[in-house]
This record gives C-alpha cells, sequence and structure tokens, in this order.
C-alpha cells in the first residue's frame, strides 16, 4: 500500500491531504460493509468523516494525473503481453440530485432503474492479476444540457454529453498512447453490439473478443449478410468443442465453445469470427461474441 501512496503522493501540494490520501487508499481496500465517509474514517482511527470529505471535495490535487500514476504502478506490477483490457460500467446509488450525473436510470450494479451515477471502467487482467486502470463518469444530457447544474455540481464548461461507447474509446485509446501492454480487448454487449466501435478498434489493429446480441448481423464469407445465432446453429455437431473458461468462484468454468469465420478479406494476418459459448448444463443458453484477431488464432485462445 505504501508502494503504490509513494507513486502519487507527489500530486499533492501540501502534507495534510497527502497523509489523508494514504488514509483514504487503506480505508478503499479494508473488507468494510459500507464504505462512506464515516466507515472510512473510523477504519483509519478517525472520529469524524471531515478529513476524508476534505480530500475528495477541497483539496487541490489532479485526479487524472494520479489515474496515470496508478495505471503505470498496475502495469509495472501485473503488466503482460498477453492481457486483457476489459471495459463496463456500473452504477452507484444516490438518494439525491446534485452528485454530478446522478439521475433515474439503469443501474446494472441493481439490476433495475434506480437514482444513481453511472461509471464507465476500463480493467486491466494478466495471470498475475487484475485492476482498474481507467475511468469516465457519465452525464446524461440533461446534465449537459443545463450547464447551471453541471457548475454547481463542479463539472467544467467544456465537459459536453459522451455516450459509453465514446467513454470506452477515450480509456482505451490512453491505454494504447501510454504503451499499455495487451493482446485483446473485451466488453460485452452494451459495447459489443455497436459497429463502430468495433470498426474503431479494427482501425487500429486492436484484437477484440466483444459480446453481441443475438439477432446482431454480420458479413460472411460470401458476400453476405447473416445473424450470428443462425451462422451458429448452421455449425455441425463436431465442431463444438468443450473448453474452460478459466478458474471461477465454484471451479473451472467449463462450456462448450464454437466459432465461424466470416468476412470475405482478411488483411495484415488479422482474421474475423462469431464466437459462441453454450451452457453445458442448458444447451439452449448461448452467448455470442464477435471476435477479431491474429489469423492464426486457435479457438481456445
Amino acid at each position: 500500500m505504501a508502494g503504490l501512496h509513494a507513486r502519487f503522493a507527489h500530486r499533492f501540494g501540501r502534507s495534510e491531504p497527502r497523509e489523508r490520501a494514504l488514509d483514504y487508499l487503506q480505508g478503499l481496500v479494508a473488507p468494510l460493509e459500507k464504505k462512506n465517509g464515516w466507515t472510512l474514517a473510523e477504519q483509519v482511527g478517525q472520529l469524524r468523516p471531515d478529513g476524508v470529505q476534505r480530500l475528495l471535495n477541497l483539496s487541490d490535487w489532479d485526479e487524472n494525473a494520479v489515474r496515470d500514476d496508478v495505471r503505470d504502478f498496475v502495469v509495472e506490477t501485473i503488466g503482460a503481453k498477453d492481457a486483457v483490457l476489459i471495459a463496463d460500467d456500473t452504477g452507484f446509488l444516490k438518494k439525491g440530485t446534485k452528485s454530478a450525473g446522478v439521475q433515474r436510470q439503469y443501474s446494472g450494479t441493481a439490476g433495475r432503474t434506480e437514482n444513481c451515477q453511472i461509471g464507465t471502467f476500463l480493467a486491466y487482467a494478466s495471470a498475475r492479476g487484475r485492476a482498474l486502470i481507467d475511468r469516465e463518469l457519465y452525464l446524461p444530457a440533461s446534465w449537459t444540457d443545463d450547464r447551471d447544474r453541471c457548475r454547481a455540481a463542479g463539472i467544467d464548461d467544456e465537459i459536453c454529453f459522451a455516450t459509453k461507447n465514446e467513454h470506452f474509446r477515450r480509456m482505451l485509446q490512453r491505454a494504447i498512447d501510454a504503451g499499455v501492454p495487451f493482446a485483446w480487448v473485451t466488453a460485452d454487449e452494451a459495447y459489443g453490439q455497436v459497429k463502430h466501435t468495433r470498426f474503431w478498434l479494427e482501425q487500429r489493429k486492436v484484437a477484440y473478443v466483444m459480446a453481441t446480441k443475438v439477432n446482431d448481423t454480420v458479413v460472411t464469407t460470401g458476400w453476405a449478410e447473416a445473424r450470428v445465432d443462425e451462422l451458429i446453429a448452421a455449425l455441425p455437431r463436431q465442431r463444438w468443442k468443450r473448453l474452460s473458461g478459466g478458474p471461477g468462484a465454484h471451479g473451472e468454468r467449463v462450456y462448450d465453445w464454437a466459432r465461424v469465420a466470416i468476412r470475405p478479406c482478411w488483411e495484415d494476418g488479422f482474421g474475423h469470427w462469431v464466437l459462441a459459448r453454450r451452457s453445458v448444463s442448458d444447451p439452449t443458453e448461448i452467448a455470442y461474441y464477435v471476435c477479431y484477431g491474429p489469423a492464426s488464432s486457435r479457438l481456445k485462445d
């Protein structure tokens, strides 16, 4: 913990916020059931949350520079050439109306529409560990169209509306520019079904496995357009292989997998596929992915 704190301590000009940052970091990783100003303060031996609140609300520090410091620390600690970058968003439930970006919107955390903030995140995973390396706060149009409300919440005037897919591309570009080592990018269908996001990745020769909806369409090797589920349904039984998706909380995550090549033209040593993951216990439960990567990639890759 002290090693990580040392990486960004210089971002705080005064000793008090520098020390508070370490307290806050220790509180964040503590096994607390609920984490708020009061519980974090108690965890580090403070009677009140004033210090933590001053750090977050009033202290002068460059959060983007700290973000980059943390990313560099992650790469140095668990970085690997075969690592995977993962995009996802999550909701933070709120009761008021003043927190930046808060409104009634769908939260995957709650599984329903709630009053919440939404954050978009980029995670880094390798055989050596996993960690978040970037983030963006989703600001609905109801916020970006109301500049007075934004100013009251501390949101700069130059911050405009951006979709979560734009956040994803922005964060990934920062990782590429910083030379973060990785082999693949993955995300759920909220990102994977957006074709211009897939095209953006291909323009940069970024290999991906992106989840998509069952009725998504792709261009086949014969120049036709077909649904991903129909392509997979047409495969013979022997094309399915039972493979582990890696260890999970309850042991190996074993599924049946199959893929079919798509696109008539493969360029620069890269290929395109539709990949399917089928439940062993319920063969009707199938997830679909659109993939782009080295032409030599095997199914188990």
